[in-house]
């Protein structure tokens, strides 16, 4: 995987950076998996805006991801490796001996007409799937489970990975993306491997209408908006805005509103750094 700096020949591709998309194998995605996606706007049921900035972007089609990977001891052959508009990461898609065929989140260094399985006593090689207790200690792992069956819910994102840290008892201690250290079942199930694209990270859209074919619209800075609006608008010329805080009142940047009572604490060994 690399990225690409475009030539400055118009004033939105002056900063512009592009990923190269070598992994790619094919444009074309599997019909089977794909189920349509309606935009919402940011408005409910009742058509009133609950979630600002949002609207307009590109027509897609979602594609459904197999973030389970509950079919055990069954070999699947990677068909190929694709881009999806719903995620950072890429995808693969997968057949199984059995002629079944399902997205999943595609790992890095995944090869077309690799063969991968997921289930107890398989190999630690890229692309497997198995439970934290059979997995060797120290090894990279991504598209955790948090509860056994869930599905993975964490280290999904381009480039993202987690690490094996140590295994005692019924629970696994896993250095999580973010720095936290916290201990999961042994029973849940994890990838072999970092996530795909991690070039994601250099990519820069170079102006604003890419943000708008994304979905997002233009997003108004606090500093810049009334009192009745927001704790940090007002002021005479240009305030700085006083201390950081949300919409609501609640300080951020660096502000801990993890409740000091929540069941899961006894689960995490170490905070994530500041």
């Amino acid at each position: 995987m690399s990225v690409r700096k475009l030539k400055p020949i118009t004033p939105g591709q002056r900063f512009r950076v592009v990923n190269n998309f070598d992994a790619i194998t094919t444009d074309k995605p599997e019909k089977s998996l794909l189920v349509p996606l309606k935009k919402t706007g940011g408005r409910n049921n009742q058509g009133k805006m609950t979630m600002r900035y949002i609207g307009g972007g590109h027509k897609k089609k979602y594609r459904i991801i197999d973030f389970k990977r509950n079919k055990f001891d069954v070999e699947a052959k990677v068909v190929s490796i694709e881009y999806d508009p719903n995620r950072t990461a890429f995808i693969a898609l997968i057949q199984y001996a059995d002629g079944e065929k399902r997205y999943i989140i595609a790992p890095a260094g995944l090869k077309v007409d690799q063969v991968i399985v997921s289930g107890e006593n398989v190999a630690p090689e890229i692309g497997n799937a198995m439970p934290l207790a059979q997995i060797p200690l120290g090894t990279v792992i991504s598209c955790i489970e948090l509860r056994p069956g869930q599905g993975a819910n964490i280290a999904r994102s381009a480039g993202t990975f987690a690490q094996l840290m140590a295994k005692e008892g019924k629970y696994a201690t896993v250095k999580l993306p973010s720095g936290e250290t916290r201990m999961i079942l042994l029973t849940c199930i994890a990838t072999i491997g970092a996530v795909s694209n991690s070039d994601h990270q250099l990519v820069i859209s170079g102006k604003a209408g890419r943000s708008r074919w994304l979905g997002r619209r233009p997003r108004t800075r606090a500093v810049v908006m009334n009192p009745v609006d927001h704790p940090m608008g007002g002021g005479e010329g240009r305030a700085s805005g006083g201390h950081p805080r949300s919409r609501k009142g609640i300080p951020a940047k660096g502000y801990r509103t993890r409740s000091k009572t929540k069941a899961s604490n006894k689960y995490i060994v170490e905070r994530r750094k500041k």
